[in-house]
């Protein structure tokens, strides 16, 4: 049965608490994470990793200056670990293959145990195509993770050949509460129809074509169901296995596209009492998911599947609903994904 080792961690807890709790999961490990910059919660993760000398820490961006920067805080703070950057720009499959290139390419790091996709972005003003043709919140949040992940999945592999502990390399994928609120557009991911010319389950409560948190919203739901394939392709013939996490509201540069709307919405969920967690809490949830040795493969519970997937507050949550938990909507996902590749991915 999955479940987690600390049923004390929650909503407060920070991710270097979680670090020293599982440090032997993270000595000695290649653990490569996404989206990181000083402002967000990429940083917080990977300076919880770093904390606990694993043996490379790979930080992924598409900033050089902000990745130069976030290797300096976290060398000046834990300067034993072996830093390594990644120009990445997940927007962008032609860059999104560079990059894995350049990692596949690295002898000297031949296995990787833990990736953390965190990078992400929220919300852009205007609806907006890549140059591959695809929304690009859709497009980041997602395509770009998966595209990229399924490229360098011969060094999880590897990991998972050598590593005892069926599990232990894993795929941890950073998603938001919109699985809990949220279906997938799947007659219209681009969002190029009016939202009355679209079959009525998958219609929003709003009338505009395009609602950029809406955009957002597929994107993360997006996530946790490429989870869902990921450790239902992956676990039983390799023991890899992919969790997603929602890590809370957190103040970060997330939100720096923001129009007047969002902004409002945002100011009514802080005025309802709520409040924003700190990187360092934000972070907790995907430590838990990376490291946790009680963590297994989704199960079905309350007539959901997948239960274990998906997890908030550094545990398990049920919250999502049945259609972003759901293993045929999750093998769908995953055959769009290669249609908008152009790439097929089996191990």
């Amino acid at each position: 049965m999955t479940t987690t080792t600390y049923p004390q961690f929650d909503g407060n807890t920070e991710a270097l608490e979680v670090a020293k709790a599982f440090a032997d999961s993270v000595r000695g490990k290649n653990i490569l994470v996404t989206g990181v910059n000083r402002g967000g919660i990429g940083f917080t993760t990977a300076e919880a990793f770093a904390s606990q000398s694993p043996a490379n820490v790979i930080i992924a961006g598409r900033n050089l200056s902000k990745l130069n920067e976030s290797i300096d805080a976290l060398r000046a703070k834990y300067p034993d670990v072996t830093y390594r950057r990644l120009i990445l720009d997940l927007s962008s499959q032609k860059a999104v293959r560079a990059a894995a290139s350049e990692l596949l390419s690295w002898t000297e790091v031949p296995t990787l145990d833990i990736i953390v996709n965190s990078a992400g972005i929220m919300c852009t003003p205007e609806r907006t195509l890549t140059e591959d043709g695809i929304e690009i919140q859709f497009a980041t949040n997602h395509i770009g993770h998966f595209l990229f992940t399924s490229l360098i999945m011969s060094k999880l592999i590897k990991s998972s050949e050598i590593n005892p502990s069926k599990g232990a390399t894993r795929v941890v994928n950073v998603s938001s509460a919109s699985p809990t609120w949220t279906k997938m557009r799947w007659s219209d991911t681009n969002f190029d129809k009016k939202n009355k010319d679209i079959p009525e389950d998958e219609r929003p409560v709003y009338q505009k074509s395009y609602l950029p948190l809406e955009g957002y919203n597929q994107s993360k739901t997006a996530n946790l169901l490429f989870t869902i394939a990921l450790t239902n392709k992956l676990y039983k013939q390799h023991g890899i296995l992919s969790i997603a996490i929602h890590p809370g509201i957190i103040a970060s540069e997330l939100g720096r596209s923001f129009d007047a709307d969002t902004r409002g919405a945002v100011q009514g969920f802080l005025d309802s009492g709520r409040a924003f967690k700190s990187a360092e809490v934000g972070a907790a949830t995907s430590l838990v998911a990376a490291l946790d040795p009680k963590l297994g493969p989704g199960e079905e519970r309350n007539g959901k599947e997948n239960y274990g997937a998906f997890m908030t507050d550094c545990q398990i949550s049920d919250g999502a609903l049945p259609s972003s938990v759901s293993s045929a909507e999750a093998e769908r996902l995953w055959k769009l994904s290669e249609k908008l590749v152009n790439e097929q991915f089996a191990w």
